[in-house]
């Protein structure tokens, strides 16, 4: 059996080096692409919870692992091969409580896993880990933030846009702090080919500012008034912000891989 392009389905020649996926490797490739230098691996950490009426419970990890699959096809580009390791696809969701399909474990759990992932995928033989993360609430990035200082130093780092470095750089929205689900998460999903709901073009737009609320001691969505689970201007999303956005997450994590392992010895 042969494909079109004359191609066997096993044969070496198709697109070997256009995967960047972990899981879709075999042994005795990842083997092989050890050998040829240092690879780093991406690992996207999500969440499950709810993003109003119009996206899906598992944005947030769609988010990260789009991130990461175009973040990996440029460190390749750029001479540090790179590859996207299975999603951790639970974090810690305390603000949608009260919501369906709000699915979190606690902080402590999280940086466990995370750590003793990291820890594995270094003794496997990869250069360096970078954690990658879309899940904005406060408590998930200190847990993934945390997992740095069970590694050894210089092997792991955090990508995250609550970085006030790379926050800065993104959309008006996004700074405004009415961002979850509203335009700027929308707009990425549109990009990453993520289904939106028809619900998503009639919601009216909502100016309820998640750190504003945060900083002001509101525990969850519903105290801060978000009855729908969303704020910002979801109808406002279109796929052409979401690869603009897409293009600054790829720089954030570019900048954190190739800053790091610029200070590790070869």
């Amino acid at each position: 059996m042969t494909h079109e392009d004359g191609t066997s389905p096993a044969s070496p020649e198709r697109g070997r080096n256009d995967i960047v996926e972990l899981r879709r490797l075999t042994t005795t490739e990842l083997g092989a692409l050890f050998a040829t230098g240092r690879v780093v691996v991406l690992v996207p950490v999500g969440s499950v919870e709810p993003h109003g009426p119009h996206l899906p419970l598992g944005t947030d990890t769609t988010l990260g692992e789009e991130s990461c699959a175009r973040a990996a096809r440029e460190l390749s580009a750029r001479g540090t091969r790179a590859l996207v390791a299975p999603a951790v696809a639970y974090g810690v969701t305390d603000y949608a409580q009260g919501f369906a399909g709000a699915v979190g474990i606690d902080a402590e759990t999280l940086t466990s896993l995370l750590a003793a992932i990291g820890t594995s995928l270094l003794r496997e033989g990869f250069a360096h880990v970078c954690f990658v993360s879309h899940h904005l609430e406060p408590a998930h990035d200190a847990a993934v933030r945390a997992t740095i200082a069970r590694l050894p130093e210089g092997a792991a780092s955090v990508a995250s846009p609550l970085t006030r470095r790379w926050g800065a750089q993104l959309s008006d929205e996004y700074k405004s702090g009415a961002c979850h689900a509203g335009q700027y998460e929308t707009s990425l999903a549109l990009a990453a080919g993520e289904r939106v709901r028809d619900e998503a073009w009639s919601l009216p737009a909502l100016s309820i500012s998640l750190s504003a609320g945060i900083r002001a001691g509101k525990k969850t969505f519903r105290e801060l008034g978000m009855d729908r689970a969303y704020t910002g201007r979801p109808a406002s999303a279109s796929r052409e912000e979401g690869d603009a956005l897409y293009v600054k997450h790829v720089a954030m994590i570019v900048t954190e891989v190739e800053t790091t392992l610029n200070l590790t010895p070869k």
